[in-house]
């Protein structure tokens, strides 16, 4: 490993209900889950079934407020702690983050079906007629549940919450210089919903990390992200266009970045990561920690997609 770091931290990213905007902020406590309170509520039609914005575009336009102290290592929530969700003609809703909650039977999202935590007749409302359709909002029930992560790519068992993939996912800024120079509009990093943003590496390098630290704490890559159409949907206005998909077909296809590979029509940008627990106090991400590079593959085609 280099003495000197590879990139630094410049955003984190929490996604705290699957789907909905994302809160920047300066610091974040790790869990083998990915960041603490990341994707842990979904939305959820009449049968149960997780909503994405791959069906339901308009989630791109709730925004999640959470108390700035959540993100602190160790923190507890009291009754005066609440996640508000706020949508245009909407007038915000509060929840609490200790209330005592009733099970909700039947949820799934993907190929994972189990119970979890209902937030009530209330949030159920607030969703229903934001959608014009049956929903609800459910909470990930840690203690009576799990979820795992797909063990093709990761042998070693690996929980996630609501999220896709796994528990953390890394991009760059000058991936995403590279993107904006062949896109026909300027495609900002909310549309990619990454935790970690980092810049002072080349462009896709983060691609071939396979082992890193970030500030004390050790990573070891998963596989590279393949995008679905949620990139298509603009953050700001809930509308679903034809960039980035567009530029990625051109730049970063499986057919030009592993010719000899499978999945030839995938495109990707950043990569999934999983936190190589330690013991130690401290389990906190912040912005500016640098990066450090143990091990890395020479070239695109080599690493895990």
């Amino acid at each position: 490993m280099s003495s000197e770091s590879a990139a630094k931290v410049t955003s984190i990213f929490v996604y705290p209900v699957k789907s909905c905007r994302g809160v920047s902020v300066s610091h974040a406590a790790l869990s083998p889950y990915g960041f603490r309170w990341d994707r842990n509520w979904l939305v959820v039609n009449e049968r149960g079934r997780g909503y994405t914005q791959r069906v339901e575009p308009r989630l791109a336009l709730v925004e999640v407020e959470m108390p700035t102290e959540a993100f602190d290592e160790g923190w507890e929530p009291t009754k005066d702690s609440f996640i508000v969700l706020k949508a245009p003609g909407m007038q915000p809703l509060k929840i609490s983050l200790c209330k005592e909650h009733e099970v909700a039977d039947g949820v799934s999202l993907w190929d994972w079906s189990g119970s979890a935590w209902h937030e009530g007749p209330e949030a159920a409302k607030w969703f229903s007629d934001y959608l014009g359709k049956t929903s609800a909002l459910i909470r990930f029930d840690i203690e009576s549940q799990a979820r795992l992560a797909d063990p093709e790519y990761y042998h070693n068992e690996q929980k996630v919450l609501f999220t896709d993939g796994y528990q953390y996912l890394i991009a760059s800024q000058g991936s995403l210089d590279v993107v904006n120079q062949h896109a026909s509009e300027p495609i900002p990093i909310n549309r990619f919903r990454a935790n970690i943003f980092v810049e002072g590496c080349e462009p896709f390098d983060e691609d071939l990390w396979t082992k890193i630290k970030i500030g004390k704490h050790s990573f070891q890559s998963v596989r590279l992200c393949y995008r679905c159409k949620i990139p298509q949907v603009n953050q700001d206005t809930g509308e679903v266009g034809e960039e980035p998909a567009q530029t990625l077909r051109k730049i970063r296809s499986g057919k030009l970045l592993r010719p000899q590979g499978t999945h030839a029509q995938r495109v990707y940008f950043g990569q999934f990561l999983t936190w190589i627990q330690e013991d130690h106090s401290g389990n906190v991400i912040k912005l500016g920690d640098p990066i450090y590079v143990f091990d890395k593959v020479n070239h695109f085609s080599e690493a895990i997609a």
